[in-house]
């Protein structure tokens, strides 16, 4: 999201209601900055990106075919396969007891939909965990490193207004569950998020795709877990690790 500033001409001082504005998109703008390096350096890491000399670089760093080549999807899923139409629920399993469930919408997000059930289908999430957990923001999982910078192996298209994708209109509120991506548009692969509360700011620029409809009391635990700064100097990074025991698509 770009910082637009506008400099202001008028001798006169700003009334209370222009700066607390002020203040509000400054903070607006310096989050989403945040989630574009996540990963990288620790700003970008927010969504699992990477930096340094390598920054801005996809979350995953094992995105080479067996040629070397970036395995984009493109539009793999639907030239392979039956597109999934139909809302899918999928029971998340943790290592210590807890359950949730969470609902895909392939109205908003049909590639995005398909590759998250491929890779519950194929026991992907099974054994994965959730390497950032950040207090009214989201808890990010996915990373089958653990680090932000794993993946699946394959980059999906970004299905979300800003990347030329218009349908998908969820919005980031509490419960909501969206693709983790790097500076590149098309380069989700596996790590995703899930909201704690009002993550607006992120609509058009992530890929919505699925909510938390039972057991979010769950998702809000990990954040009674401890949990020590990371590179971005966030007290994000659990000391204990909160793991996806079984992930599953079940049956309503």
């Amino acid at each position: 999201m770009k910082n637009n500033k506008n400099s202001n001409k008028n001798k006169k001082k700003n009334s209370p209601t222009k700066v607390i504005s002020a203040v509000a998109g400054i903070i607006a703008a310096v989050c989403v900055a945040g989630l574009f390096v996540i990963g990288a350096t620790g700003g970008f890491e927010r969504f699992g990106y990477t930096s340094g000399d390598e920054a801005l670089i996809t979350q995953t760093k094992n995105t080479a075919n067996e040629n070397g080549e970036l395995a984009v999807a493109q539009g793999k899923n639907e030239e392979d396969k039956n597109m999934t139409e139909e809302n899918v629920k999928v029971l998340v399993e943790m290592e210590d007891g807890g359950e949730f469930v969470l609902e895909l919408y392939p109205s908003y997000a049909p590639q995005t939909v398909q590759n998250f059930v491929d890779l519950v289908s194929d026991g992907f999430y099974d054994g994965v965990g959730f390497h950032r957990v950040v207090d009214g923001f989201m808890a990010q999982g996915g990373d089958p490193e653990g680090t932000g910078m794993g993946g699946s192996g394959v980059q999906i298209t970004g299905e979300f207004s800003s990347n030329g994708f218009s349908q998908n209109t969820l919005s980031h509120q509490r419960g909501v569950i969206s693709m983790a991506r790097s500076m590149d548009p098309d380069s989700a692969s596996s790590q995703f998020f899930i909201c704690y509360d009002d993550a607006s700011f992120l609509d058009g620029q992530y890929a919505a795709f699925g909510k938390v409809v039972e057991g979010m009391d769950v998702v809000d635990g990990f954040l009674d877990v401890e949990r020590k700064p990371n590179s971005m100097g966030e007290v994000a990074s659990p000391v204990t690790p909160i793991t996806m025991k079984k992930v599953t698509i079940i049956e309503d």
